[in-house]
């Protein structure tokens, strides 16, 4: 019997736990290793190059003259103006998926279709997205002629085609595509919350809007940040599809709608101005990376405010 415990005793001893997690961070390694160091080269690579082109002009080094030329064109200034006006857009996003999440936890029959419904426009491909909102939107479009006909010719406008309008149809195409993501988060969130607090708050004499406000927003922080950056992430450097397909790739009309990456592509390929290009690139590089930073700092203090209570 005491030798069967010794053994026993071994074969659970710590050393033998630190061994056996050894072995399996190794095995881990050597299948996750390859994949890892391909990605490693394809992306560390690119910034490489991206970094090392944006410093010279046709091979030779020219320091920070493509980034003194790009951060004084008015072309830039406009298109990055286009973004941060995009930016708008967030809030709105916020909004309106947390005002849909509450309705849809809210709502006992048909929760489940309403939410396919919402969310089916996100798995949309933006060139599906652009091109039948595009024929949509023109000024004889579908959705145009279905307004004169209920008698709102009033509101009928050239969605695209004017300069004062153009951006912001693009923001609400974007925010009809990407609100369904804001509600499937917002709606997981708030229907793993305990339900025993929400009888407790309407025991309590607490209304619908009460209840919301003093519970459901202060456990939802961590996702409505998380939400907010990944949009604002999208408003910054995913834009170009759709702004390339609704306006034949142009930005127009004018350049109503011109973003940052739609500057670098014309830069790229339309004006042969690789540098440029490749140092406008940069730019757009550090202002994503600023907006990771932000949400990892938000983040932090969120759960550290956590851990303090």
């Amino acid at each position: 019997m005491t030798e069967v415990t010794t053994r026993t005793g071994r074969g659970n001893s710590p050393s033998a736990g630190r061994g056996r997690s050894q072995r399996g961070m190794w095995h881990a390694a050597l299948w996750i290793g390859p994949a890892m160091v391909v990605m490693l080269f394809v992306f560390a690579y690119a910034l490489v190059q991206l970094f090392t082109q944006s410093f010279k002009y046709q091979g030779e080094w020219t320091g920070w003259d493509n980034f003194r030329i790009v951060l004084t064109d008015p072309l830039f200034h406009t298109a990055l103006a286009h973004n941060c006006e995009l930016l708008l857009c967030v809030p709105v996003l916020i909004a309106l998926a947390l005002m849909l999440a509450i309705v849809l936890a809210e709502t006992i029959k048909g929760h489940t279709w309403f939410r396919g419904v919402l969310f089916f426009p996100y798995i949309l491909p933006v060139t599906v997205v652009g091109v039948v909102l595009g024929q949509l939107l023109t000024l004889n479009g579908a959705f145009n002629t279905a307004l004169r006909d209920v008698g709102l010719n009033v509101l009928a406008q050239d969605w695209l085609g004017d300069p004062a309008i153009a951006l912001w149809t693009m923001g609400g195409v974007i925010v009809w595509k990407e609100v369904g993501f804001g509600v499937v988060l917002f709606l997981a969130r708030i229907l793993s919350l305990p339900a025993e607090t929400y009888e407790a708050a309407s025991l309590d004499g607490a209304g619908f809007w009460r209840k919301h406000w003093s519970i459901t927003l202060p456990q939802m922080t961590g996702v409505i940040a998380f939400y907010a950056v990944t949009e604002a992430i999208v408003m910054v450097s995913w834009v170009f599809n759709y702004v390339y397909i609704m306006t034949n790739g142009q930005g127009g009309p004018g350049d109503s709608t011109v973003v940052t990456e739609l500057y670098i592509y014309r830069m790229a390929f339309a004006d042969h101005s690789i540098e440029l290009a490749a140092a406008a690139a940069v730019v757009l590089f550090a202002l994503t990376l600023v907006l990771v930073v932000a949400f990892f700092r938000l983040q932090r203090k969120s759960l550290l405010a956590v851990v303090g209570e």
